[in-house]
């Protein structure tokens, strides 16, 4: 089975590896129309059709934004003035980015990939994180990991190399206090290309529910 966006993967694939070797605004400006009306086009079209059931996944109407192409390159050594990767993000309505579970979707030339959870927590939220996984919570965010790894999730490394010293060194969850966000991956280019983009993303944010709905309940 596929659907209606199985082009986008290789058209995007393509241009973004054909970006990669010439980012430049000349370069660009002269394939604008192949991103507009291959890539942004579908991919804007994508962000509604995959935020409308994933809002009945979660239970609540959900907003989306396709990240810009441009760079912001104001503070950056890298001054190439173009992403070479497509992202996109959904959100529940009235949240930013942060302050709950968002569900992301990104395609470059070496991965399609998807993932939920919080990228990262402020400072308040992060200490009330830390004390759930320390403290009995801990074990149903444990649980719910186990669970959606063993159905092809990932977590990326620890942020930190050692445990925060408020907690106990040895501790059993001493790898999520490691931690200043908490997001789910899944390696989604096989599926996307045999189930369809919106079937894999769709699928991977339903397995990831137990986690998301941990980290909003705290």
């Amino acid at each position: 089975m596929s659907d209606t966006f199985d082009q986008l993967v290789p058209d995007a694939t393509a241009f973004f590896t054909d970006l990669k070797a010439n980012n430049s605004r000349d370069w660009f400006q002269e394939n604008k129309a192949r991103y507009d009306g291959l890539i942004k086009k579908p991919a804007t079209l994508l962000t509604e059709v995959i935020g409308s059931d994933l809002a009945k996944i979660t239970g609540v109407p959900m907003s989306s934004k396709l990240f810009r192409v441009n760079r912001d390159v104001r503070f950056s050594k890298d001054k190439s003035p173009y992403n070479n990767h497509l992202h996109m993000i959904w959100v529940p309505e009235g949240h930013k980015q942060g302050e709950v579970s968002g569900y992301f979707l990104g395609i470059a030339p070496d991965y399609v990939i998807t993932g939920a959870g919080r990228m990262g927590f402020e400072k308040a939220a992060l200490d009330t994180y830390r004390t759930a996984v320390a403290g009995p919570d801990g074990a149903g965010l444990a649980s719910a990991l186990a669970k959606v790894t063993a159905q092809g999730a990932r977590l990326d490394d620890p942020h930190l190399k050692r445990v925060p010293a408020a907690f106990d060194k040895d501790h059993p969850r001493g790898d999520l206090l490691r931690r200043r966000g908490l997001v789910i991956w899944f390696d989604a280019a096989a599926e996307a290309r045999t189930t369809g983009l919106v079937t894999a993303a769709l699928n991977s944010f339903e397995i990831a529910q137990p986690v998301a709905r941990w980290l909003d309940s705290i």
